[in-house]
């Protein structure tokens, strides 16, 4: 292949929004690689895939399922910080549903109070009417997204404990725990992802209404001119972020079997967010988003976590070495940065 064709080649490769959170991705695997060569040991055990890969995935979850939101509600122009609150209310609810008694400890695995459909329907309902408030707020109330969310996220755990009556309720029946713990080969909440995610791509990609969010995040104003109604854009947008955080509350209270209004979801909107901005969507400026990207951008969160714990990071120093090491990410993810790579690339062709 000729040089120059080959540097454009290369060139377009750069400018896709999956190939940097790849290259964060695969340095940090590297890392383990290195640090750790059982990192990537893969067994199967009872039928069940297990190993430091797998636990990526699972562990990572609940992350990407808030992330398929966020990103359509970020290439709006928007921004929701009230997922975590809005997954603690779903667990709060899901928990209530199923064992609506809160003083007597239901211990029987096979009972539950609520048919589990109608727990997870509900459920879902609940958190996509979270959505829609966040939605209405913004797009017919005119409120900045950070403050319209904001509202939420403080008063959602209050929310939730008010649900329980502050009470974490134990949640022992089986299916639902099956949800977070269950394995199908690979984990169940993996396969939840997944449809999660073949929906979002199927209305964004194959319908219009990828395109009008991309019109809107980009000038909200001249969509409205050319035909698009952008409220009821900026409404979906949020109303399916507060789904997916329904989803994911589900997810991560059937993993540890309660309703912890206080912990479920806690700072899990920042590691959204910034998943979404790792997979290339522009925060504040909205646009062009690629669902994919903010999958890995999600993975690259929870490797960096996973990582840590198994080089030996202690727990109380998490936060920190995960700190720094997202600087590190946000810095190669840079514009500054990119546009250094396209100038090299560009100039590959006249290297002798």
């Amino acid at each position: 292949m000729p040089r120059p064709r080959l540097g454009a080649a290369v060139g377009r490769l750069t400018e896709s929004k999956l190939f940097f959170p790849l290259v964060v991705l695969s340095l940090i695997l590297l890392f383990d690689l290195i640090f750790d060569p059982a990192f990537f040991n893969l067994q199967i055990i009872d039928g069940h895939l297990y190993g430091s890969l797998v636990d990526i995935f699972r562990n990572g979850s609940t992350i990407m399922l808030l992330a398929i939101g966020m990103t359509l509600v970020i290439a709006t122009g928007g921004v929701d910080l009230s997922v975590g609150a809005v997954m603690a209310i779903s667990a709060s609810v899901a928990a209530i549903l199923i064992n609506p008694d809160i003083k007597s400890l239901v211990t029987d695995p096979d009972l539950t109070v609520t048919p589990l459909p109608i727990v997870i329907l509900v459920t879902l309902f609940v958190a996509t009417l979270c959505g829609v408030w966040n939605g209405m707020l913004v797009a017919f109330g005119g409120i900045q997204p950070m403050v319209a969310t904001l509202i939420l996220m403080i008063a959602g755990r209050g929310i939730a404990q008010l649900i329980t009556t502050g009470t974490r309720i134990q949640i022992f029946y089986e299916p639902y725990a099956y949800l977070g713990n269950g394995w199908i080969v690979v984990p169940v909440s993996l396969l939840i992802v997944g449809g999660v995610f073949v929906a979002a791509w199927l209305m964004t990609r194959r319908t219009a209404l990828g395109m009008f969010i991309e019109s809107v995040g980009i000038n909200a104003r001249s969509s409205f001119f050319s035909g698009i109604n952008e409220k009821l854009v900026k409404l979906f947008a949020y109303m399916f972020c507060g789904f997916c955080a329904g989803m994911a509350g589900l997810v991560a209270s059937s993993n540890i079997r309660t309703s912890d209004a206080n912990n479920i979801g806690l700072n899990f909107e920042l590691d959204a967010i910034l998943a979404v901005v790792i997979g290339g969507t522009a925060l504040g400026a909205g646009g062009r988003f690629s669902l994919l990207a903010s999958i890995v951008g999600a993975l690259v969160i929870q490797a960096i976590t996973t990582s840590m714990y198994a080089v030996g990071v202690p727990a109380n120093a998490l936060l920190a070495v995960k700190g720094v090491v997202v600087i590190l990410v946000i810095l190669v993810l840079s514009a500054q940065v990119r546009d250094v790579v396209r100038r090299l690339v560009s100039q590959a062709p006249q290297a002798t």
